[in-house]
Order: C-alpha cells, then structure tokens, then sequence
C-alpha cells in the first residue's frame, strides 16, 4: 500500500472489506470447491476457475483473459501448487486492472488545470445517481474543494428536491430550473430544458471560481434515443461556457444486477463519451466481479465505488485494495 497509506484508512478498509463480504464469500465457496482435492494447477482446476469466474459477473471475455494469464504465469514461473493460487489471481487481475487504465488516485482531488472541473453523470433510474453526486460533493468538499451541483435532471419527480436535500447536507450550493425560470411563464406539461440547467450550473461554479461542477442528468433508459440525443446537447451548451467541458462523464451502474450492468455500459458507451466509471451497491450483492469485467470489456477506469448507504461508504476505487480484499489478503 505504501504511498496510499495516509489516504487508505484502516476505516476505510473495513468498509471495503465489509462491502465486499458477500461477493468474498461467494467466490471463496467456488474456489474451495474448484481446487478441493488438487495439488496441483492443471487443466481441470483451470477449467473449474473459469466457471468460478463466469459465475462471479467477471463475463466470459475477461475471465479467459484471466484464465490466459494464469496459463502463461504456471509455464513460465512454474507455480504448480493450488496453495499459491489466491496469490496468482490477485497478482494477475491487479495487473488486468492496471492494463485498463486503472490508475490509483490519491483522494477526491481534481486536476489544478481544469477549472472548474466539470462532471456529468449518467446513468439509468434505480442505480443510485443522484446519492452518489451527494455522496460525490462532500468527498470533494472535504477534500478541500469548493463545488457547485447542477439539478439537470427535470424529468424525474423531485429529482432537484432530492439534489437539493443533499445540497444543503453537505453545504454546496444547487443551481436548477427555478433559480432561472419566470414561474408564471411554465407549461406543466412541459419539462425544463435540463441543457439550459447544465449551462448555468458550469456558468455559476466559473464565475464563483468553484474547482469542481457535478451536473445530475435524467435517469435515461439505455434505449430511449430522444434522452441520450439530449446527453448531446448538454455536452455543446456546457462548451460554450468552457470548451473542454465535461472533463469527465462518469457512468454509474448498479454492481448488484450483474450481467445487466454490461448491457447498461454497452448502450451507454455507445451512445456517449463515458471515460470513468462507479459501481454502486456493492455491499448488498455477491456479484462484485462486474467490476473487472466492465473495466476490461469496456478499457474504463473504474473511479468509484459504493460499498453502504452511509455518506462515507462511497470511496476511491483502489485496484490493489479492491483485489486483496476480494480474495481476503491481509496486509
């Protein structure tokens, strides 16, 4: 752990490590059952791996990478006891998550040449979007920075109400529809333009000198065409307050449904430029391995992961962490 030590809490590893419980005991069983009665890493125990792995939510393609990479290790370091595989395994899929762009971030920090950094987060309903933007603003608040959210959700119900609550629970200001709008002048059959909403959330955090904007979107389903047409215009309205905005759109997906988690990433990387990734509720489901797989499917750094409903509980996805604890290493 070294460098990460001061950031990388013994706190923290206990929420992880909680977080991960099902998914560690899930994995643990088929391991068991995978090498019980073997000595050595051959053939049938690689093939009992791959169904562990499959059966895990890692998906097929990243498991046969795994799979591979095991291979190549036991022909050319000559590991051929199963007592060493915990070892292997973590060794490898750390090495698949670092060839993934999974670089290690010291803490909720931004780059100090982007300023204001600005997020856009999507995501479809139910996987926790608006909770990890909360949970988001006051990591980076307590982190030092100054951060302004941005309700452009307006096809949800409450949605900015929700937004609004976690607004003034962490102290960060909320820029949405009715700071703007001649109340008078709407149409209830119409909803605002959630563009016209994200240009003044990155308008309002430049002008206040703000280091980081998180803009909420409509929980969009990942086949509806007319609401990823609007992740479009969002992009173009945010540029013509600052032209290299967004700096990142962060895709959050829900751990807990599995295989559905691929097809939600798929859609979404189709239809925009996501280039990070959080992986919420990851503390209420055994299917933790989404997390190297879509990492790998996709060639995006997970960033984040939700691992409980406390405000804490979102952290900083550590590649070498997430690993040990996967597999029950201790430091």
């Amino acid at each position: 752990m070294g460098f990460f030590n001061k950031f990388f809490s013994k706190e923290k590893k206990e929420t992880l490590d909680n977080g991960l419980d099902k998914t560690r005991q899930g994995m643990f069983s088929k391991l068991k059952h995978a090498i019980a009665g073997k000595s050595k890493i051959d053939d049938d125990v690689l093939d009992e791996l791959e169904e562990v792995f499959v059966t895990s939510d890692v998906g097929v393609e990243t498991t046969l990478k795994i799979i591979d990479r095991i291979q190549q290790r036991v022909a050319r370091d000559h590991y051929v006891g199963t007592s060493e595989l915990n070892d292997l395994l973590c060794d490898e899929i750390t090495k698949l998550l670092a060839d993934n762009n999974n670089a290690d971030m010291e803490d909720f920090t931004v780059p100090a040449d982007k300023k204001p950094y600005v997020i856009m987060v999507v995501g479809v309903n139910g996987v926790g979007k608006t909770t990890t933007i909360g949970k988001l603003a006051y990591q980076f608040k307590k982190a030092g920075n100054r951060v302004v959210l941005g309700a452009a959700d307006t096809f949800r119900a409450a949605a900015d109400e929700q937004l609004e609550i976690w607004g003034q629970r962490v102290g960060v200001p909320v820029i949405h529809h009715d700071h703007y709008e001649d109340e008078e002048k709407k149409d209830p059959n119409k909803h605002p333009d959630p563009a016209a909403v994200a240009y003044k959330a990155v308008a309002k955090a430049k002008e206040e000198n703000a280091d980081v904007v998180i803009v909420d979107t409509a929980g969009r389903l990942h086949n509806n065409v007319n609401l990823m047409n609007q992740l479009t215009k969002m992009k173009n309205v945010m540029k013509k307050v600052l032209p290299e905005a967004p700096h990142e759109i962060l895709l959050v997906i829900d751990g807990s449904t599995g295989q559905n988690a691929f097809e939600q990433a798929k859609q979404f990387v189709a239809a925009t430029e996501v280039n990070a990734l959080a992986v919420t509720k990851l503390d209420g489901t055994a299917k933790g391995g989404v997390v190297i797989g879509i990492s790998d499917q996709f060639q995006i750094p997970v960033k984040y992961i939700g691992l409980g409903e406390g405000i804490e509980d979102l952290q900083i996805f550590r590649k070498n962490e997430f690993v040990k604890s996967l597999f029950g290493k201790k430091d």
